[in-house]
């Protein structure tokens, strides 16, 4: 009796050693993607469809800290005037050049298309994963891990996502996305570089597998920490 009682504590303490784990890598990531005071540049947003047809646009954004982001398309001109506003909570406002005033997303509107891109709205949240995910390390690479994350909301539009991110650096390599049938329909790539002190995703490849349609956003002209005033992320603002 003894042995297997200390089979059990042995397997518990492992069981809770590898859950902390788990959260100190995901929260590690949530660091590393958030860590500049504020952010902005230019992001080259290609569609692919499956005939391999282009689409692309043109945005300038801005981020300060994890909670405030601004998205304004300037080109083609059929996207010109469009912008999206994302503040804590995940409060999602979008303006149209058909809308006299910006316009709340609805929580059902937050697991559709953001835009028409690959990328839903949820996807584009602000919030920390690690808020928003339990994490489950499954393994343990050369150079990565990956991670199992189950939505802690049961609002999520996913049911799991399992995340590969680099150990040395703790950014995300890629994410596969499953959907409320439990069947792997998107999956993400990501490809980094360092500008001074922080880490950058230069390229974003979202791929949704059931419409073999892409989404491929490149970030350039990226400056960091340049003191973002607050005033940029008023809703007032957005029809500018």
């Amino acid at each position: 009796m003894r042995i297997i009682y200390l089979f059990v504590v042995v397997l518990f303490t492992a069981n809770i050693s590898l859950a902390q784990d788990a959260a100190e890598i995901l929260a590690n990531m949530d660091k590393v993607l958030f860590s500049p005071k504020d952010k902005s540049g230019i992001a080259t947003i290609t569609l692919i469809d499956k005939t391999g047809t282009e689409k692309v646009r043109e945005a300038e954004f801005f981020q300060k800290g994890p909670h405030k982001k601004l998205y304004r398309y300037t080109k083609p001109e059929s996207q010109a005037g469009i912008a999206t506003l994302t503040l804590p909570d995940n409060v999602v406002w979008l303006s149209l050049p058909a809308f006299e005033n910006p316009k709340r997303i609805s929580l059902l509107s937050k697991s559709q298309a953001f835009n028409n891109t690959d990328f839903s709205y949820e996807d584009m949240a602000t919030t920390p994963y690690s808020e928003r995910f339990t994490p489950e390390l499954t393994s343990t690479g050369a150079n990565d891990y990956v991670l199992l994350l189950t939505p802690i909301s049961g609002k999520s539009k996913y049911t799991k996502i399992i995340l590969r991110l680099h150990k040395q650096n703790g950014h995300p390599i890629s994410m596969l996305y499953y959907n409320e049938q439990n069947r792997l329909f998107k999956e993400a790539s990501y490809t980094y570089e360092k500008i001074g002190k922080y880490w950058n995703a230069k390229e974003v490849v979202m791929k949704n597998i059931e419409k073999d349609h892409s989404t491929v956003i490149q970030l350039s002209d990226i400056k960091f920490d340049q003191g973002l005033s607050d005033d940029l992320f008023m809703v007032e603002n957005l029809k500018k």
